[in-house]
Order: C-alpha cells, then sequence, then structure tokens
C-alpha cells in the first residue's frame, strides 16, 4: 500500500485503497449485506439501539428538549414523515434525527467507542449511537424500511464513524474538536445514504457535502451545546444524502486530499486503522462499544466503577471521610474540565462530583445529575474533599487505558485504595441486554412514560431484525 507521512502519523495517497479512500468508504456503504454482520454484532447493537432509544425518551424531558421543541415550532414545519421521540410531533426526516440526536446525547449517558492505539488518546473517543441511530430512524421511517434495513444501516453508520475517529490524528480531539460532531456527520450520511439506495458515486458526494458540514468544538462540554453537536451532526447526515440524491456536486476525495477531512482537522491520520477494516473486524465486535452505568463523561466511569466497589467492600460512609485523592492519566483532565460545577451539566464532566455524590449517596442515575443535587451544602462540602491529580503511574500505563487510582483517607486515619483501567459497560466488563432493559425502563420512568410502551419497546428491540416495518416502535415512542 503506498503511504506518506503526514505529521507523526501515515496518510495514505489517493490511488492506494482503489481508487482512493472515500471511494472504499461508499463501497462499503453501497455493498454491505446483513448476511456480513457476524450474531455478536448484531447482539451487541441490539443493546446500543435500545440504549438510545431510552435515552431519547430521558432527553425529551431535558431542558435541551423543550427548547428543540420550541424551535420546530418556530420553524413552522407542517407534518412530516419522522418521528421525534418523546412527543406527538413528526417532521422531515432531517429534523427529527436533529431532535432525536440532542435527546439521545443530552444526559451524556449514551454509548461510546474509545480508542485502542497507543498514541490514541483514550480521550479521542466519539459516542457512535447519537449521531447514527436518529439518522436511520428517520430515514427507515420515512422510507418504509424494515427493522432489518434500518439495523444494517444503523451499524453501516457506527462501522464508518467509528474507523474514521479512530484513524484522524490525535491532534483532532486535543486541540478541541468533538468526535461525536465531526466524525458523527459521516456516520449518519452513511446510515441514511444507505436506506435511500443512493450509488457509490452518490456516496462519495453524500460523505464530501458531510465533511463540509463537519464541526464541533469541546470547550462546549459542559453545556446544552454538546448534545447539540450529535443532533446537528444526525441532521447534517441526513442533509448531504438528500443533496447528493437530488444531484448535488462534491468532491470525491473528501477525507483523504490535502484539503480533506484528514488533513484540515487532523493534520493527518493513520492509514492502517481504516484502510481495509470497515467490517474487518466490527467496531462492534473489537475493540467493542461501552454503554454507561452513568450520565457522565466515560471518562469518569473506571473511577466510579471502582469508587462503588470500595464504598460496598468497605462499608465506606460520606461522614467518615477527610480525603481522597484521584489519579489519572494528562489527558483525562482535558475533558472533566469542571472542578466546582454548578449545574447538572458541568457535573457530567467534573470527577470530582462524580467522586462525591457515590459516597454521599451510593448511586450516580439521572436523578443525582441534577442542579438541585449539584448544588446542595453536603455535596458542595464532599467535593472540597476531593483532588483530581495527575498521577505517574496512570500516565504510564498509556494513553489507551483510563487507568483510575483512587485513595479514600479516613478521618481514623486509615487510607483504602484502588484502581481500575475500564469501568462497568466497557467491552472489559460489558452490560448484558437484561442490565441495558433495566437502564432503558429507569431512562422511560424519568420520562414518565407508559410502563407497558417501555415493555413493547425492550420486546420489538429484541427482534428488531423481525421487524416489517418501523411503525409499531416508533408508535410506542411518542405520545399517540
Amino acid at each position: 500500500m503506498t503511504a506518506v507521512r503526514s505529521g507523526s502519523q501515515t496518510a495514505v495517497k489517493a490511488e492506494a485503497v482503489g481508487g482512493g479512500l472515500t471511494h472504499y468508504v461508499a463501497e462499503f456503504v453501497e455493498e454491505t449485506r446483513l448476511a456480513d454482520l457476524p450474531q455478536v454484532v448484531i447482539d451487541n447493537g441490539k443493546k446500543s439501539i435500545l440504549d438510545g432509544l431510552g435515552l431519547a425518551l430521558s432527553g425529551s424531558v431535558a431542558k435541551s428538549g423543550e427548547l428543540v421543541r420550541r424551535h420546530l415550532a418556530d420553524l413552522n414545519l407542517g407534518k412530516g414523515p419522522a418521528t421525534v421521540i418523546g412527543s406527538n410531533l413528526k417532521v422531515a426526516p432531517r429534523f427529527a434525527a436533529f431532535a432525536n440526536g440532542v435527546g439521545v446525547h443530552a444526559d451524556d449517558y449514551d454509548d461510546t467507542q474509545l480508542a485502542v492505539a497507543k498514541d490514541r488518546v483514550y480521550g479521542l473517543l466519539t459516542h457512535p449511537t447519537a449521531p447514527a441511530l436518529p439518522a436511520a430512524l428517520a430515514m427507515g421511517e420515512a422510507k418504509a424500511a424494515s427493522g432489518a434495513e434500518v439495523m444494517l444501516a444503523y451499524h453501516i453508520g457506527v462501522e464508518v464513524e467509528c474507523k474514521i475517529a479512530e484513524a484522524i490524528n490525535p491532534r483532532h480531539y486535543q486541540t478541541g474538536f468533538h468526535a461525536t460532531a465531526t466524525c458523527g456527520t459521516y456516520a449518519a450520511a452513511s446510515a441514511a445514504g444507505r436506506l435511500m439506495g443512493l450509488s457509490v458515486e452518490q456516496l462519495e458526494r453524500a460523505l464530501s457535502v458531510a465533511g463540509s458540514q463537519s464541526a464541533g468544538l469541546r470547550e462546549n462540554f459542559g453545556t446544552m451545546t454538546k448534545p447539540f453537536h450529535a443532533g446537528r451532526s444526525s441532521e447534517s447526515g441526513v442533509v448531504a444524502a438528500q443533496f447528493a440524491e437530488y444531484g448535488w456536486t462534491a468532491t470525491d476525495k473528501i477525507l483523504e486530499a490535502p484539503r480533506g477531512f484528514f488533513s484540515a482537522a487532523g493534520g493527518g491520520y493513520d492509514v492502517n486503522a481504516i484502510a481495509g477494516k470497515l467490517g474487518a473486524p466490527w467496531t462492534f465486535d473489537s475493540p467493542g462499544v461501552s454503554i454507561k452505568p452513568h450520565p457522565s463523561g466515560s471518562l469518569t466511569h473506571p473511577g466510579m466503577t471502582e469508587m462503588l466497589r470500595l464504598i460496598k467492600e468497605h462499608g465506606v460512609k460520606a461522614a467518615d471521610v477527610e480525603h481522597v485523592r484521584v489519579g489519572t492519566n494528562s489527558n483525562m483532565p482535558n475533558a472533566l474540565i469542571h472542578h466546582r460545577p454548578t449545574n447538572e451539566l458541568q457535573g457530567k464532566f467534573s470527577m470530582e462530583f462524580c467522586m462525591a455524590i457515590l459516597l454521599i449517596e451510593g448511586r450516580a442515575g439521572l436523578n443525582e445529575f441534577v442542579d438541585e443535587v449539584i448544588n446542595r451544602p453536603d455535596v458542595k462540602a464532599m467535593i472540597e474533599k476531593v483532588d483530581f491529580v495527575i498521577d505517574e503511574r496512570a500516565e504510564a500505563a498509556g494513553y489507551h487505558k483510563m487507568t483510575t487510582y483512587i485513595d479514600i483517607t479516613l478521618k481514623d486515619g486509615r487510607t483504602i485504595s484502588g484502581v481500575a483501567d475500564f469501568g462497568k459497560g466497557s467491552p472489559a466488563n460489558p452490560m448484558s441486554f437484561e442490565e441495558v432493559s433495566k437502564k432503558f425502563h429507569e431512562c422511560a420512568e424519568f420520562a414518565s412514560w407508559d410502563k407497558t410502551k417501555a415493555e413493547d419497546v425492550v420486546a420489538m428491540v429484541r427482534d428488531l431484525d423481525s421487524l416489517p416495518s418501523l411503525d409499531r416502535l416508533l408508535a410506542a415512542l411518542s405520545k399517540h
């Protein structure tokens, strides 16, 4: 394979992958069939789909959900073919993708695919379902597609997004881009384009239109604009596919060109992370996708899993705690930027709050990540006892792990210590379908959703590849 150097990574020449990297991705999107998906990929995908649907429900009652529906009302759109989950609205596919994308990511409770190569910092992550699933649902409903067709489109979108995120230079994330927003646009374009039956040439143009809409900055972490990223990337992908179908022109080399996505947004990329790697193996097989047990940034989860273990094993009480030290590698504080949070969105990116609330309540779910809890005097006092620092041992463990060291100093002089590389819900410690179903019901209850409808959704997702259409599933997720 012909290659050139770009920064510290290897970048591929256009002719090296059968006509170019963008062409290779477009061929994968057009040619992949359901029979190409291993059963483990289908099974893991159903867990993430169920997870995403639950989060769209809980996200619909967030303040951001209210504001999105206000925006849709201001647009005077009229009725369309695609469902806005958690509401009685049906709108054009692009706007359903936007609303549901915001909803899935609103609580930062959605799944993550985390980079695994040693120079790919774990912070170089993407949330695969938030951009891919809303686009697949919206276009699938509009096209009266079967459950199997929508499921395949979703998997194709996730695969494209994750491999692009894995390949781009770490600079992309480290200097401020949000990969869910940038790489997620390609996921949505791929999923929507597949359901629309676009040709390889049309898909090349759809990917290119998507690339020119690819945007989102991490400085907005801890605000409503972070889930806005996911919604807009899903909407942008749908728009890109539609314009490609119209005959809109665009380059056929958006990924690999010197002025294309990888170069402009990352300063280069690793060809070995994407060329020949789509579906080989599928991301849902290896390295896997993590499903969150807590509605906070994924980088908090190893520490939270270990903190819960220490609390249960040693019977730690909040009143007995003198001091807590949490040590990680130097990349994790780049994302966990809120050390003294004042609202629920900042709390999701505060290691200090995540440790404090576990010590006080012994749990950290949707009901704990609310402004009233964040600003409670006892919570603020416990936050002051938590030091979040860079630990040389975690640094030495490598950025492909989220190694977290915890030392709890008690008032009686004892110190209780622990360490974890990964959290519950990660591929190393996965959640079962039943555990994801329990989380789904938690989200549905948070949205005050009808229990019978919620139970129907779980049953239909379990049998998604047999559904003749999405009609019953989306009816159970809407207020009709």
